[in-house]
């Protein structure tokens, strides 16, 4: 005998004027899942009015239903973020705040991406817990919600049942991780497959992207090294070897490297390490030798010391 299997209504709750990807980028992840996993998910799009959303990009979404008539048996909710008034209308003018406050008792997780987290914190619903959103909003959020402890460089946070993630595009890391809770790591990363993502960013992971921002303002020929320095961590990455793939002396590379990045090539390559033993860490369970050796820090003591410089602790 075979039984229907139950699935997990997602609420995402959107507003005119929201970002566009908070909305889609974890809808799509779902929708994947599902796919995958017939009967997992059922996704419904509200907003506190209903009907017709225009996103800040001028975009419009269709169909939204009222929050006041979402009355399913809610397993998760997250709101999105985008525009500052728009969001402070609907949590203050159109009752989202006070809807979240009694739509919690009954769900199962409630979470928000990017400014998303800013309903949660006027719902009462971060106070004493970890919170993350926009690296830039967090000065803001901690400001509005005191008792919250926001953490200004992760992707994001899980204090459960409250989950929170940065901006935009981390929307995606933290829908990723509420399906691998759901049904496991390998369905998560089918899912990660399909979207054809880069790489599936842990919550620990920092917001602001060391490669991202060496490449800001570097010329094309150091531009192109960044991304080759990121995918081959474990390679010989010393001075010479990178000023020599560069075509430049040591110290004509050292000092265009230091004065277009804004930092050492030996630091620079530090932390795309240890941004790499930081996923490992919360994706593996490899002992610390193979973790020195697959990230490039070639042994345990290296790997140690650099951690304890960069974290304050060990790993």
């Amino acid at each position: 005998m075979t039984f229907a299997r139950q699935s997990k209504t997602i609420v995402i709750i959107a507003f005119d004027g929201v970002q566009l990807l908070d909305v889609t980028g974890p809808a799509d992840v779902f929708a994947k899942a599902d796919q995958l996993r017939p009967d997992s998910y059922r996704l419904i799009i509200t907003s506190p009015t209903g009907g017709e959303i225009v996103t800040n990009s001028g975009l419009t979404l269709s169909r939204a239903i009222p929050l006041a008539v979402v009355k399913d048996d809610i397993d998760t909710i997250l709101v999105a973020g985008g525009d500052e008034a728009a969001l402070r209308r609907a949590i203050y003018e159109q009752g989202l705040a006070d809807w979240l406050t009694d739509a919690s008792v009954n769900t199962r997780r409630i979470g928000s991406v990017c400014t998303g987290a800013f309903a949660l914190a006027a719902a009462g619903l971060l106070d004493g817990r970890r919170a993350t959103t926009h690296w830039h909003s967090c000065d803001l959020l901690q400001q509005m919600c005191p008792a919250a402890r926001v953490e200004t460089d992760v992707i994001y946070t899980i204090d459960t049942p409250v989950y929170t993630s940065a901006g935009v595009t981390a929307g995606i890391d933290l829908a990723l991780a509420l399906v691998e809770e759901d049904f496991g790591r390998a369905i998560a990363a089918e899912v990660a497959r399909e979207l054809v993502l880069f790489v599936r960013r842990p919550g620990g992971q920092s917001q602001l992207s060391a490669g991202l921002a060496a490449q800001a303002n570097a010329s094309s020929r150091l531009g192109d090294l960044i991304p080759w320095i990121i995918d081959h961590r474990d390679a010989d990455l010393s001075v010479s070897a990178l000023a020599e793939r560069s075509g430049m002396s040591e110290r004509s590379f050292a000092r265009n490297f230091r004065e277009q990045t804004g930092q050492t090539p030996a630091r620079f390559v530090e932390q795309t390490r240890l941004d790499h033993v930081c996923d490992l860490l919360e994706n593996s369970d490899w002992p610390l030798e193979r973790l020195a050796q697959r990230s490039g820090f070639g042994s345990v003591d290296a790997l140690q010391r650099a951690f304890r410089r960069r974290y304050a602790m060990t790993p």
